[in-house]
C-alpha cells in the first residue's frame, strides 16, 4: 500500500510579510496593555519618576498597589465595582430579553403599522444619544430614578440596534415550528421562549458582548443620572482619581487592570457563539 502523502500548503513570500505585518500591529495595539499591568505592580512613586517603559525591575514590583486599591477611602473602589457590575448586569439581561421580544414581534408577526415601527427604529439608531439626553432625564427625574442603579438601566432597557438585529434573526427562523407549536396549543410567549430562544442562541451571544460591553463603558448617562459616591460606576470613579492637585497611580493602574476581568469574562463564555451571530441574515439557504 502507498503511503498518502501529505499536502504541504506552500506559502508566498508575500504570506509571511503580511504574517509580520500582523504581529506587529499586534504588538502595537496590545503595548498599552503590557504597559498598563507592568505598571499596576509598580510603586506609583516610579511610575511619576521614572513613568512607563519596557523594563521590568522584578525587584521594585509588589501587590501592594492592589491592596492599595481595595482599602482606598474605606473600600469605595469595591463599591465602584459592585456598582458597575449591577448595572451591567440588570442592562444585560433586561436588555437582551425586552430587546429580544419587541424584535421577534417585528420579524414573526405581520400586522398593521409594522413597517412604521420599523423605520422609527432605524431612525432612532441614527439619532445621536446626546440628543435623547434631556427628555430621558425629564423622564428618570418625573419616576423619581435619579441617583438610583435603575434609572441608569431603564431608559437603555431596549436598544433600537438590538431590536433591529434580533428582528433580522427572527426573519431567518423557519415559521413552520411556530404554526406547529400553535396546533399543539402552545401559547405565543411559550412559542418564543422554548422554541425560538433555542434558535437565536447565536443572536444571543453577539448582543450579550454588545450589551455588557456598552454598559461597562459608558460614562455620560451615568455620569448624570447618578450623585452619590458610592454609587458611581468604575469608569466614573477611576476618572475621578485624575485631578489638578495629583493622580492616585496607585488606585488608578490596578483598578484599570481589574476593570477588563468583566468583559474578558463576557466575551470568553460567548465567543463560540459571536461569530456565528454577527453572520446572521448573511446567508440563506
Amino acid at each position: 500500500m502507498r503511503k498518502k502523502e501529505k499536502m504541504k500548503i506552500r506559502r508566498k513570500p508575500a504570506d509571511y510579510i503580511l504574517m509580520i505585518f500582523m504581529i506587529c500591529m499586534a504588538c502595537i495595539f496590545l503595548s498599552p496593555l503590557y504597559f498598563l499591568v507592568v505598571g499596576s505592580f509598580r510603586p506609583s512613586s516610579d511610575l511619576i519618576s521614572y513613568g512607563l517603559g519596557l523594563r521590568i525591575d522584578f525587584s521594585r514590583m509588589s501587590l501592594d498597589n492592589y491592596v492599595i486599591a481595595f482599602q482606598y477611602r474605606n473600600g469605595v473602589y469595591l463599591k465602584w465595582y459592585f456598582s458597575s457590575l449591577s448595572i451591567m448586569l440588570m442592562q444585560t439581561v433586561c436588555g437582551l430579553f425586552f430587546s429580544s421580544l419587541v424584535g421577534y414581534g417585528l420579524g414573526m408577526y405581520k400586522f398593521k403599522g409594522r413597517s412604521l415601527f420599523l423605520v422609527m427604529d432605524l431612525v432612532l439608531m441614527m439619532l445621536p444619544f446626546e440628543i435623547l439626553i434631556l427628555p430621558l432625564y425629564q423622564l428618570v427625574a418625573n419616576m423619581k430614578l435619579l441617583d438610583t442603579r435603575f434609572g441608569v438601566v431603564m431608559p437603555l432597557m431596549v436598544a433600537p440596534f438590538m431590536i433591529f438585529f434580533f428582528r433580522q434573526s427572527v426573519i431567518g427562523l423557519p415559521k413552520e415550528l411556530a404554526d406547529a407549536a400553535r396546533i399543539d396549543g402552545c401559547g405565543e410567549f411559550r412559542i418564543y421562549w422554548n422554541i425560538m430562544v433555542p434558535l437565536m442562541r447565536a443572536a444571543f451571544g453577539a448582543m450579550g458582548i454588545f450589551c455588557a460591553m456598552g454598559s461597562w463603558n459608558n460614562v455620560l448617562w451615568p455620569l448624570i443620572v447618578l450623585q452619590s459616591n458610592d454609587k458611581l460606576t468604575l469608569p466614573i470613579g477611576l476618572s475621578s482619581l485624575l485631578t489638578p492637585f495629583g493622580n492616585a497611580y496607585d488606585v488608578l493602574m490596578p483598578g484599570a487592570v481589574l476593570a477588563i476581568v468583566p468583559i474578558m469574562i463576557v466575551f470568553f463564555f460567548f465567543q463560540k457563539s459571536f461569530v456565528s451571530g454577527l453572520t446572521i441574515g448573511s446567508i440563506k439557504g
